[in-house]
């Protein structure tokens, strides 16, 4: 890819990012998503191999699947209501196709089929991009109609994703297919507490986003695409990998890392939301992660 294109596609993504981040209208918010799609798609696929070819076509359907029910979503809306704006989605039945829409384009589960394939068939450096970028402009509209989105299916969603995360990841030899497991992980938790405490979901993200990034940087330079070669890369470079390890223990979330912050907090908050059976879920679930 020249670095014309490469440009081009970059400010392509952040200018996606930017218009669904800062829009108040169902349109705008939209748009801003098709053009991150229609952005990385070229990053995906750009070693032309056929599993890269066939990573950017699983990306795009599933993606413009849905962006069209974001889209019906939100006629829907404003057929009952007469209004746009993206804080007023009130009618019951919009708010959930919103709820299915997001979960989606996150691949929170049981729609996370997609997103192992796509991140084991791009490069590390476009898989961070998925992982965290990628993920921003749906958590936002998320956060953003927080107060009306439905929180029994939300929780219901989140407490698979956790189990789902948990076990797939358990039989992987693949360091990418174990980091979308992860991702799927994370955002259960981020999924839970979302109608309860935004600012939590927020919080989760931000730090995940951090120790995400660290982890696939670190991969990217010591070139390692599975746990075979993990093994090896400590002779390389003894202090990278002992940062690596800390690193993957913080997204796991073990306490005195940083990773356990976002966790200890959701617990408490869903503790005094009375949800003490999903708090007990998702902690155990957890588990299985790390």
């Amino acid at each position: 890819m020249t670095p014309q294109a490469k440009l081009i596609f970059t400010t392509s993504l952040l200018l996606g990012t930017t218009i669904t981040i800062s829009s108040n209208h169902w349109i705008m918010a939209w748009a801003g998503l098709e053009i991150n799609t229609l952005a990385i798609l070229p990053m995906i696929s750009k070693s032309h191999h056929p599993r890269s070819v066939e990573a950017a076509t699983k990306y795009f359907l599933t993606q413009a699947a849905a962006s069209a029910l974001v889209l019906f979503s939100s006629m829907t809306n404003a057929w009952h209501t007469g209004q746009w704006d993206i804080t007023q989605l009130t009618h019951p039945t919009s708010s959930l196709i919103l709820t299915s829409a997001i979960a989606m384009k996150l691949g929170l589960a049981p729609f996370h089929f997609w997103f192992p394939e796509v991140l084991q068939g791009s490069p590390l450096t476009t898989g961070l991009l998925l992982s965290t970028v990628m993920k921003l402009p749906p958590i936002t509209l998320l956060f953003m109609t927080s107060p009306s989105v439905n929180p029994t299916l939300l929780t219901c969603m989140a407490v698979l994703s956790t189990a789902l995360g948990g076990w797939m990841g358990l039989n992987q030899t693949q360091i990418r297919k174990i980091l979308a497991f992860s991702s799927i992980s994370h955002l259960g938790w981020m999924a839970i507490i979302i109608a309860y405490n935004p600012k939590l979901t927020l919080l989760n993200f931000y730090l995940y986003t951090l120790m995400t990034t660290a982890v696939f940087l670190t991969l990217n330079t010591i070139k390692t695409p599975n746990l075979a070669t993990l093994m090896t890369t400590w002779t390389k470079i003894p202090s990278l990998n002992a940062m690596l390890f800390l690193t993957l223990l913080s997204l796991a979330g073990l306490p005195p890392l940083t990773g356990f912050l976002p966790k200890w907090l959701i617990i408490q908050e869903l503790t005094k939301q009375d949800m003490i059976p999903a708090a007990t879920a998702i902690s155990l679930l957890s588990l299985l992660g790390l």
